[in-house]
């Protein structure tokens, strides 16, 4: 049921069982695919179980990535995708350290789930995230507090590849129903907003030059 970007489909993690709630998620992807802002619905894991049309168009220019693509899961493009800057405007402070709080909190509440757990070790092994997670994390809440860890209602800088849009801002907006609820998924909308011009994107870095773009919650490695 989930869009990948640039039109294929991801497969599940995991699928609902029963009838009800398989028939339940396919109407809800029509509906979905009715709204004109970038939507996406995920596990507690990130894992993306539907997203539409607009989600996809906004990732189009996502080159290839083995784990991160945007439509397999949010949190691991954020975290791990060398393009993620170039359509996540204000890329640390905006998204990859809101995200790393919440998945904080999702490995304290479910730390024994396999794929939290593998996302933990691939932020281990990387020197700059695991620094950012360990001491750059519990310093940028305690600066910012504990609300500018919310993902809804905040208002967020993206770089839209579509030209009428451009750089631009979103609100995001958490609109989860009862029974996704139930089913353990989380619902996101992009709001577009119209388009404004900040500060360009930055240049997509290459996955063997990650120094370069370090967080700056931490100090970049000597050379």
């Amino acid at each position: 049921m989930a869009h990948q970007a640039g039109g294929q489909r991801a497969v599940l993690r995991s699928v609902p069982e029963t009838p009800e709630a398989q028939s339940y998620l396919q109407d809800y992807e029509t509906l979905l695919e009715a709204v004109p802002f970038p939507s996406v619905v995920f596990d507690r894991c990130w894992d993306v179980v539907l997203a539409n049309s607009a989600y996809a168009a906004l990732f189009r220019t996502v080159g290839p990535h083995p784990t991160a693509m945007p439509g397999d899961n949010l949190l691991r493009f954020v975290l791990f995708h060398p393009d993620a800057a170039s359509v996540l405007g204000e890329h640390e402070p905006g998204w990859c350290l809101p995200m790393l709080a919440q998945f904080a909190a999702a490995l304290d509440r479910h730390g024994h789930d396999p794929a939290l757990q593998a996302i933990r070790r691939d932020i281990a092994q990387d020197p700059i995230m695991e620094a950012a997670f360990r001491q750059g994390l519990p310093h940028w809440v305690r600066t910012v507090g504990e609300a500018a860890v919310e993902h809804d209602g905040a208002v967020r800088v993206l770089f839209h590849p579509d030209p009428r849009r451009g750089p631009t801002e979103c609100r995001l907006v958490g609109d989860t129903p009862k029974t996704l609820q139930d089913l353990g998924y989380t619902r996101l909308t992009m709001v577009l907003r119209e388009a404004r011009r900040p500060a360009p994107p930055p240049r997509r870095r290459s996955t063997d030059r990650r120094a370069a773009g370090h967080l700056s919650v931490v100090p970049a490695p000597e050379a």
